[in-house]
C-alpha cells in the first residue's frame, strides 16, 4: 500500500482538473470541502516528493503542511524558512495560473525565510487542460 505522504501523479491530475472551472473564476461555487481537501494535499505532497528536503516548511491550513528543498533540517519550534497561503491560492500557484511573485505581492501568499522563496523555482507543478 502507498504511503498516505505520496501522491500519484495521475490522482493528483484529477483531482486538480476536479476544480478547474473554480481556479478560473473565483465566482465559480466553492468546491466541497473533501475534495478541495485532496487537491491541496496530493499537489504539497508533490511538491515535496519533486523537492525533496526539509529547509522549507510550506503550510497550507487547515489541509496540509509539508517540508522540502534540500538544506539544513529545522527540528523543533518555528522552521526558518515558512510559505504559507489559502488554498485556493496554493492551487493557482501549483497550476501556473498565478506566480509566487504575484501572490507575494498581493498578499495571497506569506513568506519568511531567506529560503522560502526557492519553492518558485519548483511551480508550476501541473498545467491544466486548456
Amino acid at each position: 500500500m502507498a504511503s498516505r505522504r505520496t501522491a500519484d501523479p495521475m490522482k493528483t491530475r484529477e483531482a486538480v482538473s476536479a476544480l478547474a472551472d473554480w481556479l478560473r473564476d473565483a465566482a465559480d461555487p466553492t468546491p466541497d470541502r473533501t475534495v478541495l481537501a485532496e487537491a491541496v494535499r496530493l499537489t504539497a505532497r508533490t511538491l515535496a516528493a519533486q523537492a525533496p528536503g526539509s529547509s522549507v516548511e510550506v503550510r497550507v491550513p487547515p489541509f496540509v503542511a509539508v517540508q522540502c528543498i534540500s538544506g539544513p533540517r529545522h527540528t523543533r519550534g518555528n522552521p526558518p524558512n515558512v510559505v504559507e497561503t489559502d488554498p485556493r491560492t496554493w492551487l493557482l500557484l501549483a497550476t501556473g495560473l498565478a506566480t509566487f511573485a504575484e501572490a507575494a505581492a498581493d498578499g495571497r501568499l506569506q513568506s519568511s525565510g531567506s529560503r522560502a522563496g526557492e519553492i518558485a523555482d519548483w511551480l508550476p507543478l501541473l498545467r491544466l487542460p486548456e
